[in-house]
């Protein structure tokens, strides 16, 4: 039997490598003499980067940047040559604040905008950024800001040099909103002859019904009664900056990161097409008879653009089934195989809830050796 494991992380328990190393061991307990390729995947947001190493020849450049409430927090650029790869999450992710202290509409994008300085002295000529899981709403002002981007706004404290009043684009959506200006000349001038990726799995524009805020607001801690305030703080600064931008595809993206990479001339890519490509799968699915996939929630969002729908497609491309092991189940047979998706198992249902977080990976295991008993030949 030959099979391809290729999973996302669990959120919150196990990296995709870790997911994959488990799925493995579980495998060959039931199936030892199994033909085993291993391709952990990432949609672009936490672990894009612990992806990626494996398989780009390069080496990691260590940085320490603002986190998303300003605390120093260590990073890290995977450097191949001129092109650089960047894990924007690394810099303002979620995961970075307890969720006792996340202050939405004060989180900044700063510290992406120091990685992206710290490629570009490093030799960058083309930088790969992927985006998601961000804790940031502050559409990327905070990472133009770290390039050398400026605001105005009335009733700030005067530069000492030109006296007029400085606006905060570092200090996250709400320091949008007495801006009267914006210049950002000083950050295209930092990157210039930079090309920019940005690898997300988000095409929503950045304002209204679809936008940033109101789609994505409430998992970063924004409440129903905040959002029509947030989203009119970055649409001020979509009307200085530049407001056609705004409702390009992917410009929602990490609460408008993806904006402010499309203000650089960012190309945008999915995020899982991307690191599909780079870790082979096409290839490595054609050479197998089964593909396993996972993540910590397989529901509805996992059809747009996640990495279980990228993994199923390559996977029927290459006439192979598909095979999904998950924390939790949420959609049915019928959405399942709409995606590609020949059936799921879920951790809870197999060892139960309490079971599955205590020991997340021996959990796994015992839902991919149930899963080789069914499956392998």
């Amino acid at each position: 039997m030959r099979i391809l494991i290729a999973p996302d992380k669990f959120a919150g328990t196990l990296t995709a490598v870790e997911a994959a190393a488990a799925i493995e061991e579980g495998w060959r307990r039931r199936d030892p003499g199994a033909e085993v390729l291993v391709a952990p995947m990432a949609d672009g947001g936490p672990g894009f980067i612990d992806v990626l190493s494996a398989v780009v020849d390069g080496t990691l450049l260590s940085v320490t940047v603002r986190g998303p409430l300003g605390v120093e927090t260590p990073a890290t650029v995977l450097m191949a040559g001129e092109t650089a790869y960047v894990e924007t999450a690394q810099a303002c992710g979620l995961h970075l604040v307890e969720p006792k202290d996340r202050r939405p509409e004060d989180a900044t994008t700063y510290g992406v905008g120091q990685l992206i300085a710290a490629a570009v002295d490093a030799g960058a000529k083309r930088i790969i950024l992927g985006l998601g899981g961000s804790g940031t709403n502050d559409a990327g002002a905070g990472m133009l800001a770290a390039l050398g981007a400026t605001g105005v706004a009335e009733g700030s404290a005067p530069d000492e040099v030109t006296g007029r009043s400085v606006g905060r684009l570092d200090a996250g959506a709400a320091g949008l909103a007495g801006l009267t200006e914006v210049d950002l000349q000083p950050a295209r001038d930092r990157v210039a002859g930079v090309e920019f990726v940005a690898a997300s799995d988000v095409e929503n524009p950045m304002l209204g019904l679809r936008g940033a805020t109101n789609i994505f607001g409430a998992q970063k801690g924004i409440t129903d009664d905040r959002k029509p305030a947030v989203d009119g703080w970055l649409t001020h600064f979509a009307e200085l900056a530049d407001r056609k931008t705004a409702d390009q595809k992917g410009a929602g993206a990490a609460g408008g990161l993806g904006y402010a990479l499309l203000l650089l001339g960012a190309e945008r890519v999915s995020g899982i097409d991307l690191v599909a490509e780079l870790t082979g799968l096409k290839e490595k699915a054609a050479r197998v008879d089964l593909v396993l996939s996972g993540e910590g929630a397989f529901d509805f969002q996992s059809r747009d653009g996640k990495v279980i729908a990228g993994v199923a497609k390559v996977a029927n491309d290459a006439m192979r089934p598909c095979v999904v092991l998950a924390g939790k189940v949420l959609i049915g047979a019928r959405e399942m195989r709409t995606m590609g998706v020949e059936s799921a198992y879920a951790l809870v249902d197999v060892v139960g809830e309490e079971q599955a977080f205590a020991d997340p990976h021996g959990s796994l295991a015992t839902v991919a050796e149930r899963v080789a008993k069914t499956w392998a030949r």
